[in-house]
C-alpha cells in the first residue's frame, strides 16, 4: 500500500514538472525550438496500436483554432492506420504536426516502401540536407512508386551526392550580397531577410540546403534580426522587404508579430513580402490567430511555393482560402523540376488549381545549380517550352515569368520565346501562339 502510494506521489510530482515546463514554453513563445527528432518514432518493445507511435505523446500546445481545416480523404485514410490514436485537433494542430515529424529513414520505411536507393542515399548522412516532412505531407506521398513527383521532391536518392560541373554550394552568391548576418541586398530598393534556417519540410532542391537544416545555422535570434532592421533603417532606398529563410512561417506569431511590427514603424518600406510553403506542407499553420495578426500589417504578400497539381488539396485550398478572404494577395513561385513538373499538362493543370484557390502564378524558376542538383535541372529550352504552351492556349493570369536566376548574384532574367521576329518594310514581324506571323506597322521604330 505504502508503496503503491509513493508510486502516485511521483507520479503526481512528474506531473507538475511536465506542466511547469509546459508554462515556461509558453511564457516564451519568441524563441524557435527545434521540434523533437523522430526518435520518438522508433520501434518499441510493447505492443503499440500505432505504426509510429507506441503511444500518443501529448505536447504543450499553443492556444487552439476555434474551427479546424476539413481533413481530406487521403489524410484521413493516413491519419487513422498510422496514428490512430491522434484526434482531430491533434492533427489539426501544427505543432502537433512539428513535433511528429519524420527525421529519420527507420520512420518513413514504416509508411513508404523504401527503394534501395533511397535507403542507401539516407543511411549516407553526408549530404547538407537532412530529411524532415510533416505527417500530413507524409500522407500525400504513394508507398509504392519511388518515382511519384511528391515523394521525388521530399525523399533523398543517391543521385545528390553526384557533384556536376558548374554545380556550388551559393549559385546565387547570395553571402557575398550580404551585408549583415542574414541579409542579402542585391537589388537597388528591395531585401532578402533569412529570418529563420527552418522548414516543416525539406525540399530536396532547395536553394539554401547550405544553410536550411544546419543545427549550428538555424536559429536567427532575436539581436541578429535587430542588427538587420537597423541596417533596413538607415538605407532609406529599401521599400520592399522579402522575408523568407527557411520558411518564416514556422516562427511563433509573437516573433512573426515583431518582425512585422519593426517593419511597418520604418517610413521608406512600402510592403512587406513573405515566402513561404507552409500552406502546401503544413497548411494546419494558417489559424485564424495567425491571419488576424497577418492582416493588421498591410500591405503585405505571400509568395507562396506550389511545385505539382498533387500538392492542391482540400486542406491546402482551405488554408489559401483563410489568406485571401483576409486580402492578403497570394502568389505562386514553382521550381521546373525534371519528371515532376517538366510538361505543358502538368504544369497548365498546376496554374490552373492555383487560380482556382485563389493563388496567381508568378514565377517559374529554372532549377539552381546547387550540389547535387543535375538530377532535377531541365534545359532552358523546356522551360521555354513550357510558356509556349500556355501563352495563348490557356489565360493570362494562368502564364507565369520563366526566369533563371543568374548564377553569381546577377539576378532574377526573364525568358520568352521568341515572338518577335524581327522588322520587314517598316513594320515589326511577330508569331502568335500559333505560329502565325503577323505584321504591326512601326515605322518611326527604324528612324534613327
Amino acid at each position: 500500500m505504502n508503496y503503491n502510494r509513493m508510486r502516485v506521489v511521483e507520479a503526481m510530482k512528474l506531473k507538475k514538472a511536465i506542466q511547469a515546463i509546459a508554462l515556461k514554453e509558453a511564457e516564451n513563445p519568441g524563441e524557435e525550438a527545434e521540434p523533437p527528432s523522430s526518435a520518438l518514432l522508433e520501434e518499441s518493445n510493447a505492443p503499440a496500436p500505432s505504426l509510429l507511435f507506441p503511444e500518443l505523446i501529448q505536447f504543450p500546445n499553443s492556444k487552439p483554432d476555434r474551427t479546424f481545416l476539413k481533413i481530406g480523404a487521403r489524410s484521413l485514410q493516413f491519419q487513422r492506420k498510422f496514428f490512430p490514436l491522434a484526434t482531430t485537433a491533434d492533427w489539426n494542430s501544427w505543432e502537433w504536426q512539428l513535433r511528429n515529424s519524420i527525421t529519420r529513414w527507420q520512420a518513413l520505411q514504416k509508411v513508404l516502401q523504401l527503394s534501395d536507393d533511397e535507403v542507401r542515399a539516407m543511411a549516407d548522412e553526408s549530404g547538407n540536407l537532412p530529411l524532415r516532412l510533416t505527417p500530413y505531407y507524409a500522407s500525400l506521398l504513394d508507398a509504392n512508386d519511388p518515382l511519384q513527383p511528391l515523394r521525388r521532391c521530399v525523399v533523398p536518392v543517391t543521385a545528390e551526392h553526384l557533384i556536376s560541373c558548374g554545380e556550388a554550394a551559393d549559385p546565387l552568391g547570395e553571402d557575398t550580397h550580404s551585408r549583415v548576418p542574414g541579409l542579402v541586398h542585391r537589388y537597388p530598393d528591395r531585401v532578402l531577410f533569412l529570418v529563420t534556417g527552418f522548414c516543416s519540410t525539406y525540399c530536396r532542391y532547395c536553394t539554401r540546403s547550405r544553410l536550411v537544416g544546419d543545427q549550428n545555422k538555424r536559429h536567427l535570434n532575436r539581436d541578429q534580426w535587430d542588427r538587420a532592421l537597423s541596417y533596413i533603417e538607415m538605407n532609406p532606398d529599401i521599400r520592399d522587404v522579402l522575408l523568407s529563410g527557411g520558411d518564416p512561417l514556422t516562427l511563433p506569431d509573437s516573433s512573426l508579430e515583431y518582425l512585422l511590427s519593426r517593419l511597418s514603424r520604418i517610413p521608406h518600406v512600402e510592403f512587406v513580402r513573405i515566402g513561404s510553403k507552409v500552406p502546401v506542407v503544413l497548411p494546419q499553420r494558417i489559424t485564424h490567430a495567425l491571419v488576424n495578426l497577418l492582416k493588421r500589417f498591410r500591405p503585405l504578400w505571400l509568395s507562396l511555393h506550389f511545385t505539382h497539381p498533387d500538392e492542391i488539396t482540400p486542406e491546402t485550398a482551405q488554408a489559401c482560402e483563410r489568406l485571401a478572404d483576409a486580402g492578403i494577395p497570394l502568389g505562386s513561385q514553382t521550381v521546373l523540376l525534371k519528371g515532376i513538373n517538366d510538361s505543358v499538362p502538368v504544369m497548365k493543370k498546376l496554374m490552373h488549381e492555383l487560380l482556382k484557390i485563389r493563388v496567381r502564378p508568378y514565377y517559374l524558376y529554372q532549377c539552381d545549380p546547387i550540389l547535387g542538383s543535375s538530377h532535377f535541372r531541365t534545359p532552358v529550352e523546356k522551360g521555354l517550352e513550357i510558356i509556349e504552351g500556355l501563352r495563348g492556349h490557356t489565360s493570362g493570369y494562368a502564364v507565369p515569368h520563366y526566369v533563371v536566376d543568374a548564377p553569381g548574384g546577377g539576378g532574377k532574367i526573364p525568358l520568352l520565346p521568341d515572338y518577335y521576329q524581327g522588322r520587314a518594310d517598316g513594320d515589326v514581324l511577330l508569331r502568335n501562339y500559333q505560329k502565325k506571323t503577323f505584321r504591326y506597322p512601326d515605322a518611326e521604330g527604324t528612324q534613327p
